[in-house]
């Protein structure tokens, strides 16, 4: 892992609440990351976060935005854990004010973050010549009503991840010319989860297994992700009550043990280690998830055989969403998005598993060579001899 070039540790006053910022890279003096809040997050967790940010703003094709991500060693459930997350966003409204863009991630809800920011007159965290590009202002006004937006009955923000990552692995499947009415496994169904799963269903893929925090549901036949959606709570946990008869309910530490042919990781890191990798039951992984297998049990996918499509490449929908948005490489509509979105996925993947195929390596160590982020530029600042702001 490269040195990231910032790196902000906060302590909370009022509970034992941790956090840091970390800036792997800035591009024209911007960068963008989200914040997660989990009472596993470590300084060393997000560090790695933030590189990985990074690369997936190289694969997201972005020109405009470095990488960069926060982590707050908290629960998440807590009752107070929403005034931590706005002490924490408010001590480091310093960065957030001159382009460090922090948007939300496990634990995290967008709207909270975004309620935090309007207290402080901030809409979208911008450069400063950013603040003054009419363009820009517009793509804000743009992006902030598709916020509001709905498909497939889901805001539009919950499922550009997920409908990335189903995309992803289609195309991966597709690449390796996988059988119709693949099996599928979701690890994780908060809103990367869900969507993901709703749309491979859609796609033609039979989900027979899912976890949350509570419990495995299993079912050959495939579940009706549907209706496990439609009653699942806040927290991205199932209602057991909706479950139907020929469901099967499973510890949550069983989701590895589910035969199936994609296994798709969508919540906590380093999930897959040395201790389980050996376990894996399919032959593709995607990675919705950030960082979802350790670099032990990584080596183990890797003799394994295991194609992946890795996080960087699969999970990139939301940045892709607020880029294309925010910079104008896309018209606004829903539909429009998520067209976008799949066709970048698509090509990434394809172009990916190509050239692993081709020089007979494995997927992430072509993916590390193929989108290494390269530019590492400074904060935004003005030049005091012309008085203007340098990009």
């Amino acid at each position: 892992m490269s040195k990231p070039y910032l790196v902000v540790e906060w302590n909370d006053t009022k509970t034992d609440a941790q956090g840091w910022l970390v800036v792997h890279n800035f591009m024209k003096g911007y960068t963008g990351g989200g914040t997660r809040m989990h009472p596993s997050v470590t300084k060393e967790e997000v560090k790695r976060l933030a590189e990985a940010m990074a690369y997936k703003y190289v694969a997201c094709d972005s020109g405009t935005t470095g990488g960069c991500k926060a982590g707050i060693s908290y629960d998440y459930k807590a009752p107070d854990a929403y005034a931590v997350l706005r002490r924490f966003l408010i001590a480091m409204m310093p960065y957030i004010d001159i382009g460090v863009s922090l948007g939300s991630d496990l634990g995290t809800k967008y709207e909270d973050v975004l309620k935090v920011f309007n207290e402080f007159g901030i809409d979208i965290p911008l450069t400063k010549s950013m603040k003054q590009d009419p363009a820009v202002l517009q793509g804000i006004k743009d992006f902030d009503e598709l916020m509001k937006t709905r498909i497939d009955g889901l805001l539009l923000n919950d499922v550009v991840t997920g409908y990335g990552v189903a995309f992803s692995a289609d195309e991966a499947w597709k690449f390796k010319n996988g059988k119709d009415g693949a099996r599928v496994v979701i690890q994780g169904f908060g809103c990367v989860g869900a969507s993901c799963a709703l749309k491979l269903s859609q796609l033609g893929y039979k989900v027979v297994g899912i976890s949350d925090a509570n419990l495995l549901v299993t079912c050959e036949e495939g579940l009706d992700v549907q209706k496990l959606i439609d009653h699942k709570n806040v927290y991205g946990e199932m209602d057991q009550d909706y479950f139907e008869p020929n469901y099967t309910v499973r510890p949550n530490s069983d989701w590895l043990n589910v035969d199936c042919d994609i296994l798709i990781p969508c919540a906590l890191e380093d999930v897959i280690n040395h201790s389980n990798a050996g376990t894996v039951k399919g032959s593709l992984i995607v990675e919705a998830a950030n960082i979802p297998i350790s670099s032990e049990g990584d080596e183990i996918i890797k003799q394994m055989g295991i194609d992946i499509v890795n996080d960087f490449v699969a999970n990139l929908g939301a940045i892709r969403f607020y880029d294309a948005v925010i910079f104008g490489l896309v018209k606004p509509d829903p539909q429009a998005v998520i067209d976008d979105i799949e066709k970048l996925c698509r090509k990434n993947t394809y172009q990916l598993f190509s050239e692993a195929k081709k020089q007979n390596r494995y997927q992430r160590d072509v993916a590390n060579e193929i989108f290494k982020p390269e530019v590492s530029d400074l904060l935004e600042f003005e030049d005091p001899s012309k008085k203007v702001a340098t990009r």
